[in-house]
């Protein structure tokens, strides 16, 4: 089974984050940079799948020169072997745009199986992974939970709302958008890391997949959350009061 899995590069969750003088991004100068969470989950989710039955595992990145650090960690952690488009300002595509870049660099592999994570860390769209199945003709599920092989195919399980799931079985080849948090990730090795270093790796221009990369949508302005101070007096006995207050917190911040 030939399974890709797509990993973006993002910065890193604990980093102070500053917004650039262009008013649409993130100033990335001095920023760390790491494996987007939920495709960590997804190459892992691949890796244990490969285990189970067998095949071979392709990790695929779209971005600029520093994300040969996130495909070094895919390789080190088991991969086979990736494909790196490079592409200055990724952050400047809509997903529409990345979803073709993937598709054009994914295609001619033939994959059985395509896993994306569920979502990026830095936009939190959730929509990278449905559109590149639509654009390349697959089956496809989201919020995956768990995946078997099944006879030509897969069964998986899905989360839905209210704590319920769902299992399906699906033909191959599919795409499948995987949770965070469905299993235990490993870390690479010292013998992965080493192995890594020889594992093939295919650059390949952007430019080059001859892709539109014209944007439908684009992000007009970033700001931080604008925080604003609110003070109401409760008025009445203390039970009323206390009503009043269960009532606001219940309907107004909805935080029970």
């Amino acid at each position: 089974m030939k399974i890709i899995v797509t990993i973006k590069q993002v910065a890193n969750r604990d980093a102070a984050l500053q917004i650039d003088a262009s008013g649409v991004w993130i100033d990335e100068e001095d920023l760390d940079f790491e494996v987007n969470e939920p495709d960590a989950y997804a190459l892992e989710a691949a890796l244990r799948l490969r285990e189970r039955a067998g095949g071979e595992v392709v990790a695929l990145c779209v971005g600029p020169e520093r994300c040969s650090k996130a495909i070094k960690e895919a390789l080190a952690k088991g991969a086979d072997r990736a494909i790196h488009v490079e592409l200055d300002h990724p952050e400047r595509l809509d997903t529409l745009a990345t979803a073709r870049l993937l598709a054009a660099a994914a295609g001619p592999e033939k994959a059985d199986l395509i896993l994306t994570g569920l979502q990026s860390e830095d936009l939190g769209a959730g929509q990278t992974g449905v559109v590149l199945a639509e654009l390349l003709g697959l089956p496809h599920s989201t919020i995956i939970m768990e995946i078997e092989p099944a006879g030509a195919g897969v069964r998986v399980r899905r989360e839905l709302e209210g704590g319920r799931f769902q299992h399906i079985e699906m033909p191959l080849p599919a795409l499948l958008t995987i949770q965070s948090g469905i299993s235990k990730l490993r870390y690479a090795t010292l013998m992965g890391i080493k192995k890594a270093r020889s594992k093939p790796r295919r650059r390949v221009v952007a430019e080059e997949l001859g892709v539109d990369l014209t944007p439908v949508a684009a992000i007009e302005r970033l700001y931080p959350p604008e925080k604003t101070k609110q003070t109401q007096m409760l008025d009445g006995t203390p039970a009323e009061a206390a009503a009043q207050l269960v009532e606001k917190l219940k309907f107004e911040a909805r935080v029970i």
